[in-house]
């Protein structure tokens, strides 16, 4: 992909952000893909991070290569936005094999699934990208499809079905999910490799953020990039995402030099603070502190109060609050951290619950438990 084309897709998905929240969503979607695309290493050994993934996969996909067979059907979990797809692309490149893309939402029958497989060459990769969200038929034909290369296609309803073998190529799969516990035990065992993708290290999205700086013609500096990688939650998406923005603005404001101080100003600009905060996880730390006094509090209260729907709340906010540790689930309702109060600049009170690594002051571990909630949902 050109440099035009790469500044026209970026055009259009500026176009269609708003507010701090898109820019530290660690989902991609529309022309970002594309524009990730350009981004994403094309073997194992440009990829950054993920180092014993990296080494375990490496030994897989070479084993096959001896062998002269496809590798084994590979499970990636992970959050989004740490590689999950770039290394089924890569899967497929190190392997020589074309690539076949779709996702469990769009396999809705088992004939969905079945079109699919019947498509199949020797060799050949299939992603299905959150397949966890596969239906109950698909994923049962999807067990022997795995496991013996072929699938039974029913034709016709009643006493007078029939079922017609269908045989399968050996292929590899390559299943990517978010939420590895929701898969069911029969279609996990039968992965032969599994791998969890874990957040950067800032020091890895440093290397990742000058990589791409030179493929996008990017005049990065050494402290810019250390700045904005602070800033990424440990995602590279959301590191290539905020390296874009701060592009735009050292071109419009400055001479074109993402240095410290045009990153530090750009990304105030665009609301991400300091430790990967935006508009929204503020919102909810604020309110939370300040409106509710620390909590417990339920999230449907909170989702009011900052005025945004629940699940953004419970999916998009909370589990980077609750990583970093500013606040806890209880089953009383969310309840702030210490660490969330003095992020604001206030004083934890001596009922406030302690970090994970260490009390808060006057606090002991055998403090008085706090009183049932009044903000219940």
């Amino acid at each position: 992909m050109g440099e035009d084309e790469l500044g026209a897709l970026e055009e259009a998905h500026l176009a269609r952000m708003t507010g701090g929240s898109a820019l530290t969503a660690a989902e991609a979607e529309g022309d970002e893909r594309a524009v990730e695309a350009a981004l994403r290493p094309r073997s194992l050994d440009e990829v950054v991070g993920q180092s014993r993934v990296r080494e375990q996969l490496g030994l897989v996909l070479e084993a096959a290569r001896m062998r002269d067979k496809p590798p084994d059907h590979v499970l990636l979990s992970g959050p989004p936005g740490l590689g999950k797809t770039t290394l089924a692309m890569i899967i497929a490149h190190e392997m020589g094999s074309p690539l076949r893309l779709t996702s469990g939402p769009a396999i809705t029958h088992a004939g969905d699934l079945a079109a699919i497989l019947s498509g199949l060459n020797e060799g050949d990769v299939l992603f299905v990208d959150e397949i966890h969200r596969m239906s109950r038929p698909a994923e049962e034909m999807l067990y022997m499809a795995m496991e013996d290369f072929r699938v039974d296609v029913i034709i016709g309803k009643g006493p007078g079905a029939t079922a017609i073998p269908l045989e399968i190529p050996p292929f590899t799969l390559v299943g990517a999910t978010t939420r590895a516990g929701l898969l069911p035990g029969p279609l996990r065992d039968r992965f032969g490799f599994t791998a969890r993708l874990e957040f950067y290290e800032p020091d890895e999205l440093d290397q990742i953020l000058r990589r791409s700086s030179g493929l996008l013609g990017v005049d990065l500096a050494v402290d810019g990039s250390a700045e904005i990688a602070s800033r990424s939650r440990g995602t590279p998406r959301i590191a290539n995402r905020l390296l874009r923005r701060v592009r735009d603005y050292a071109q419009v404001r400055a001479d074109g030099v993402v240095t410290h101080d045009i990153s530090r100003r750009a990304l105030d600009l665009y609301e991400v603070d300091e430790l990967g905060l935006d508009r929204l996880d503020r919102g909810v730390v604020d309110v939370l502190c300040r409106r509710f006094g620390g909590g417990p509090v339920g999230v449907s209260t909170i989702a009011v109060a900052v005025g945004e729907e629940r699940e953004t709340v419970e999916e998009v906010a909370e589990p980077f609050l609750v990583r970093i540790g500013f606040l806890a689930r209880t089953p009383r309702g969310r309840v702030a951290t210490a660490a969330a109060w003095r992020h604001l600049g206030l004083v934890p009170p001596a009922s406030s619950m302690p970090e994970a690594v260490e009390d808060a002051p006057g606090t002991t571990a055998d403090a008085p438990a706090a009183a049932p909630t009044l903000f219940e949902d």
